[in-house]
């Protein structure tokens, strides 16, 4: 990236449903930026609704990248998504625009702004005869097996992330040492922006509540349609992206396995709960500036002075 590896990059990170995509729209068109997404679901296409990607309309009043590149079938990763993000981000600043950095999966963006422990290799073998056990036994076994062998890695791992408890089994197998540790090790040190770390937050109540309603909309958008459709589309219901929020839950109603207003209420338990996941990671980096979505003013001086200093 040569003189590029100090871009100034400006990250809008925060749970879900708190106001991340307006307000990174409106601080983007007034400081010359162009959006750069954090989000490890909107990257499939043809997932709309349920990743609540921000509209065609919007993009078209700022450049988004990030999204949309992927089908729903394809593997995709962290290591993925840092590799692409930094040449998108390469890209914005050639262009002499400020790259915001703006979504919610902390996985990735950390993936991106300082890079991945470095594991050994994926050994085929092993991957597939975990992919066995996990079809006999279910992903409540292996993710006991991950618990056991690496605690601290499933304490950060929902148990329904089957590629990611799978992967760090696959990395105790080969090695002999939990993920973690090759993950302290390494300390996330490769640091080539210079940053401004802004978080949204709002009272719980506030911010629930608001969940609630987006998943009201969600569903009166067609969310259900959107899951038929992928269906007919040959997109299997045993995919990654396909056990996504929303996605898994519209699928379990359509097969049988929940009724729908059972359904919805999950859907807005698993979505608070994933809200919550979202701000304990956050809030572990020291360097986020927290402000609620509507303190425009204050998140305009602060992107201000970053740019200016």
């Amino acid at each position: 990236m040569g003189n590029l590896e100090k871009a100034k990059i400006i990250l809008i990170g925060g749970p879900t449903g708190i106001g991340k995509t307006s307000l990174s729209l409106r601080m983007a068109g007034e400081f010359n930026g162009a959006i750069v997404g954090a989000d490890s679901m909107q990257i499939y296409k043809y997932m709309e609704i349920g990743t609540a990607k921000p509209s065609l309309e919007e993009r078209d009043r700022v450049l988004h990248y990030m999204i949309d590149i992927a089908t729903p079938d394809l593997f995709f990763d962290a290591a993925s998504y840092a590799k692409q993000a930094r040449e998108s981000i390469s890209q914005i600043s050639e262009q002499g625009r400020i790259p915001f950095v703006v979504g919610g999966t902390g996985f990735y963006i950390k993936a991106l702004l300082y890079g991945l422990c470095r594991a050994k290799p994926s050994d085929p073998a092993i991957r597939e005869n975990l992919r066995k056990e996990f079809e006999i036994y279910g992903g409540a076994h292996m993710y006991e097996r991950l618990s056991a062998c690496d605690p601290e890695a499933a304490g950060r791992i929902h148990p329904h992330d089957t590629y990611r408890v799978l992967r760090a089994l696959e990395i105790y197998i080969l090695t002999g040492k939990p993920m973690s540790e090759f993950q302290k090790e390494h300390s996330f040190r490769d640091i080539p922006y210079d940053m401004l770390k802004i978080g949204l937050i709002l009272p719980r109540e506030m911010l629930y509540e608001r969940i609630n309603f987006r998943v009201d909309r969600m569903i009166a958008e067609g969310l259900l349609d959107e899951v038929k459709k992928l269906l007919a589309m040959g997109f299997s219901e045993g995919l990654r992206s396909m056990n996504a929020l929303g996605y898994r839950h519209m699928l379990d109603y359509l097969n049988g396995r929940m009724p729908w207003d059972e359904a919805i209420r999950i859907l807005k338990r698993d979505t608070r709960r994933y809200a919550k996941r979202q701000l304990t990671w956050f809030q572990k980096d020291q360097d986020m500036i927290w402000k609620p979505p509507d303190a425009v003013e204050e998140i305009r001086a602060l992107i201000g002075h970053f740019l200016d200093s």
